[in-house]
Formats: C-alpha cells, sequence, structure tokens
C-alpha cells in the first residue's frame, strides 16, 4: 500500500513538472511578445496572435501594431523557442547516449561543424538551385553530421570501439580545429563584412522573420519526434551498452539513428541563429535534477524548459542595453557557465562523499 502511494505521488510530481514547465514556457513567449517599444496589451496580443492563426478580424487596432506583433516580435520569439528547445533536447539525447554529463552538441563537435558549414555558406554568398532557401539549414545539418562522422572515425582509430570518453575527448579536438578554420576564413573576410559573421557566431535571433521559423520547423519537427519516440533506448543505454544489448537492443543502430536526430536539430538551431553555447548544457542537468534520470520526462521538460530559457534569454539581450542589443550567446554563456560550474563541484561532492 505505501510502494502505491508513492508511486502516485511520484506520477503526481511528473505531470506537475509538465504543466510547470508548458506554463513557464507560455509565460516566456508572452512575456516576449510583450516587451517593446511599442507597448500593447494582452487581450490585443491574443486577438492578434488568434486572428492571424485562424484567419480572422479580431483586432480592430491599428495594423502597424499588427505588423510589429505578427511580423517582428511573434515571429523572433517563436524562432527563439525553436532554437533553445533543439539545443536542449539534443544535449539531452547526447548525454543520455553517451552516459556522460559533459556532453552536448558544442562538446561532440555537432556544433562546430554545423557553424562550419554556415559560415562557408555566408562567406561564399552559395545558394544551391535544388535547394534554395533551404540551402544553409542542409547544409549546416550535413556539416554537423560529416563531423560526427569524423568524431566517430577519430574515436575508432583511437580506441577500436566507440567509447563514450573517447567520443568526448575526439569532439574536443575537433571543434578546436574547425574553430581554427573558421577564424581562418574570418581573416579573409573583408572589413565591412566581419561584423556581420562575427555577430552570427556569437548567436543572436535578431533580425530574424518568419523565412528563419519555416526552415527551422520541419528539421525540428523530424529532430524532436525521432528523440522523443526513442527514450525508452535511451533509458536502457544508461543502464550500458551490454545491458542494453541483454534487454534485445540494436545498440549500434538505435545509437545512430539518435545520434542524427540530434544531429538534424543542432545543425538546424546553428542555422539560423548561429553558435548558442550552454544551452543545452546545462538545462538537461537542471531537468534531470528536479525530475530524475526518466527520459520520458526529461526529453519533453527539456524542449520545453529550454525554449521558454532561450525566449528569456533573447528578451534580456535585447532589454538590458536597449536600444542596441547584445548577441544572445553572450547571455547564455555568463548565465550557463556558473550554474554549469555550481552543479559540476555539487556533483562532485555528492560522489565523493
Amino acid at each position: 500500500m505505501a510502494d502505491l502511494s508513492i508511486q502516485t505521488s511520484s506520477k503526481n510530481k511528473k505531470w506537475l513538472l509538465m504543466i510547470g514547465a508548458a506554463c513557464f514556457a507560455a509565460c516566456s513567449i508572452l512575456s516576449g511578445v510583450l516587451a517593446g517599444a511599442v507597448q500593447v496589451t494582452v487581450p490585443d496580443i491574443i486577438n492578434i496572435l488568434a486572428g492571424k492563426v485562424f484567419h480572422l478580424q479580431l483586432y480592430d487596432g491599428e495594423q502597424s501594431t499588427e505588423i510589429i506583433i505578427w511580423e517582428i516580435r511573434f515571429s523572433r520569439v517563436l524562432l527563439a523557442f525553436f532554437v533553445g528547445a533543439s539545443l536542449s533536447l539534443a544535449g539531452a539525447a547526447f548525454q543520455g547516449l553517451l552516459q556522460n554529463p559533459l556532453a552536448d552538441p558544442y562538446t561532440i563537435g555537432v556544433s562546430s561543424g554545423a557553424s562550419l558549414g554556415a559560415v562557408i555558406i555566408i562567406f561564399f554568398q552559395i545558394q544551391l538551385t535544388f535547394l534554395g532557401h533551404f540551402t544553409l539549414p542542409v547544409i549546416a545539418v550535413l556539416f554537423g553530421m560529416i563531423t560526427l562522422l569524423i568524431v566517430f572515425a577519430l574515436t575508432q582509430l583511437a580506441s577500436g570501439k566507440l567509447t563514450n570518453e573517447t567520443i568526448i575527448l575526439a569532439g574536443i579536438i575537433v571543434s578546436s580545429f574547425i574553430s581554427a578554420f573558421i577564424s581562418l576564413l574570418i581573416a579573409l573576410v573583408p572589413r565591412e563584412d566581419i561584423s556581420q559573421i562575427l555577430y552570427w557566431i556569437m548567436g543572436s535571433v535578431s533580425m530574424r522573420g518568419w523565412g528563419h521559423v519555416q526552415l527551422i520547423s520541419p528539421f525540428f519537427v523530424i529532430g524532436a519526434l525521432i528523440i522523443l519516440y526513442h527514450y525508452r533506448e535511451l533509458n536502457n543505454l544508461a543502464l550500458g551498452e551490454q545491458s542494453a544489448q541483454f534487454a534485445g537492443m540494436n545498440v549500434k543502430r538505435k545509437k545512430t539513428i539518435i545520434l542524427i536526430a540530434a544531429s538534424i536539430l543542432t545543425g538546424s538551431a546553428v542555422a539560423v541563429s548561429g553558435a548558442i553555447s550552454f544551452v543545452g548544457l546545462v538545462i538537461p542537468h537542471l531537468v534531470r535534477l528536479l525530475a530524475g534520470p526518466n527520459h520520458r520526462h526529461v526529453l519533453p521538460l527539456s524542449m520545453l524548459i529550454g525554449g521558454g530559457y532561450l525566449v528569456l534569454a533573447d528578451l534580456l539581450a535585447r532589454s538590458i542595453i536597449s536600444p542596441k542589443e547584445l548577441p544572445i550567446g553572450v547571455i547564455t554563456a555568463l548565465i550557463g557557465s556558473p550554474i554549469f560550474t555550481f552543479l559540476l563541484v555539487k556533483n562532485r561532492r555528492q560522489k565523493h562523499g
């Protein structure tokens, strides 16, 4: 009877966390849309957004206000949410897959590879005819996957098998090399174009619109569905690859699928926003502290909280020195670095007594 009561209490706690995360995401989005030089009431915002979504005329105010809310603020906030959700979900998948709290899109090298692909497209002004506007995200995703393959090849060469520790080390090595190559490209860029690429590398969702939302949306949906569907496999892998094999799981195939899905999320996020650090590293850690290790809860919570977190980080980036804006990557690094340091020290102290 006591066990049943504990299970019920735990289940209720998980549902409350899920509802809380959804409310946090919704409030973050609303805060992001509300903030700005033009003051708009919450009912007007709801009427504008509902009218646009359902093709109804619910707002009878000035058309310029409607354009500001829908075309500028809401598209930017939605893009920030997708980017934050993508990076957090990819980070949770990498950490669960590799059983390493330091694993995230950046330490694995996927983000650096995607950044290189995007910088090359921007540097050479390339647009492939058969891809059109999807050239940048597709190339970024491909470069992210190629980087992952290189990391795997180096790991295999170094240890003879895909050990998790060696994957992390190989990822850091490859990331360092790619960063040096990106710096070389920046050195070759004409002086007037340097600020544009540097600002993109530091991460930003400013001056973005519905076109960027449309670019990331299909990649986000595909990558998120694949990872969310494989929560059982991530739980099995958390017990060790040998245990997962004994449970009847095709470890190599499932690891490949999850890594590809995480690369899709990372590559598309980097393509539309640039390099934004610490989101995929810190958010899954915080979620595991709240919800425990079960990926059935860790994955959706990471997605909701990560998305809401990046919306608030973007709000801070455009408010702190208004009317100028800071790169959002600067904000996430300033917030994420001390939080991650605290979590790391706390975990080490708990382990060593």
